[in-house]
């Protein structure tokens, strides 16, 4: 059975969870804290839409899980005064599916698939024409009587969101006229992201408090939101429902997550790789065999953020644990040589 990770970005959620998390969902740009470069560039582009009376240009969001990407797409859809329909790419599963949703949408509507490079590619190329010239061709029959009809479609936009760009197919990202990768938040912008979260819910915390726990929420809004709910059940428990740094300090340390916002999970994998092969380099295979966990897994919830903080380096060898993070842990490590690989 698996264990459950406050630091997670992508869980089981409950149906209490997932109404928490709309509840804190900013609704415009104003609320919307961070991420000002994109900011900006999709402002512009909506007063410019606004102003030629027409949908705005295809979107594609990528970048980590738990940044924001599907708030960004609700704030975009609620700026241009659209209505929004939200699927996935695993949804899909036959080009019918796509047929349906897209002859279903009205002019103006944006249409948000989460997960868009998980499309079979049978669904993608039916996408092709109807992302570029608003046309759905459709086979209907089979075999020589088969027959090709082409309806024309409202013109809509397509808000896609992936965690790897890298596996849509070219000619499904060339279509996109926007792409914007969200990055990691400063500490600051956290900060600020859990003092609204508390105001919305109605819940005391003090800046330092704030502060501590932005400090161990991975730099991402989903998981200081999450953690605030924990503390805020410990402070109503062993305290008067009141987050002062000391609560937040004893909530932390009972989720036993570090000044660095590493669980258990992270520090058993950097630990790993450490005392098995004296922090590396070492394969990615090698160390999801070494710690029972899929590859998938370590490269889309554990590398990034230590990577970001400087705790993994990616070598051609392999992944290397780095002395920040033999430091953090209280490891000594062996004293190396450096050497630029050969190319």
């Amino acid at each position: 059975m698996a264990i459950e990770r406050i630091v997670d970005t992508v869980t089981d959620e409950t149906p209490e969870e997932q109404e928490f998390e709309v509840t804190l969902r900013p609704q415009d740009f104003a609320n919307y804290i961070g991420q000002e470069r994109i900011k900006q560039n999709l402002k512009l582009a909506i007063e410019a839409a606004k102003k030629r009376g027409e949908p705005i240009d295809h979107v594609l969001l990528y970048g980590p899980p738990g940044l924001g990407k599907t708030t960004l797409a609700t704030v975009i859809a609620n700026e241009m005064g659209s209505q929004i329909r939200v699927t996935s790419g695993p949804a899909i599963e036959r080009a019918g599916d796509l047929a349906s949703l897209l002859t279903n949408l009205q002019d103006g509507d944006i249409l948000f698939i989460d997960e868009i490079h998980r499309l079979h590619r049978s669904v993608e190329e039916v996408l092709y024409s109807a992302m570029e010239d608003f046309k759905l061709d459709i086979m209907l029959g089979k075999g020589p009587s088969a027959k090709s009809l082409r309806l024309d479609l409202p013109k809509f936009t397509i808000i896609g969101a992936t965690t790897r760009t890298g596996s849509l197919a070219a000619p499904l990202r060339d279509r996109f006229g926007m792409i914007h990768r969200l990055e990691f938040y400063t500490p600051e912008e956290i900060a600020k992201i859990i003092e609204r979260a508390a105001n919305i819910l109605n819940v005391k915390i003090d800046k330092q408090a704030a502060k501590k726990l932005a400090g161990r929420s991975r730099l991402t809004p989903r998981i200081a939101n999450r953690l605030l709910k924990r503390v805020r059940d410990y402070a109503d428990v062993n305290g008067d429902g009141f987050i002062d740094a000391k609560i937040s300090d004893n909530a932390l340390k009972l989720l036993e997550i570090d000044e660095q916002g590493l669980d258990i999970a992270d520090r058993r994998m950097l630990e790993a790789v450490i005392e098995n092969y004296k922090g590396g380099p070492v394969g990615l295979g090698t160390i999801a065999a070494l710690i029972a966990e899929e590859q998938s897994t370590i490269e889309d919830f554990h590398e990034p953020y230590l990577m970001q903080i400087g705790f993994i380096e990616r070598t051609p060898r392999g992944r290397k644990v780095t002395p920040k993070a033999y430091k953090h842990l209280g490891k000594k490590g062996e004293e190396k040589s450096e050497q630029a690989p050969l190319l």
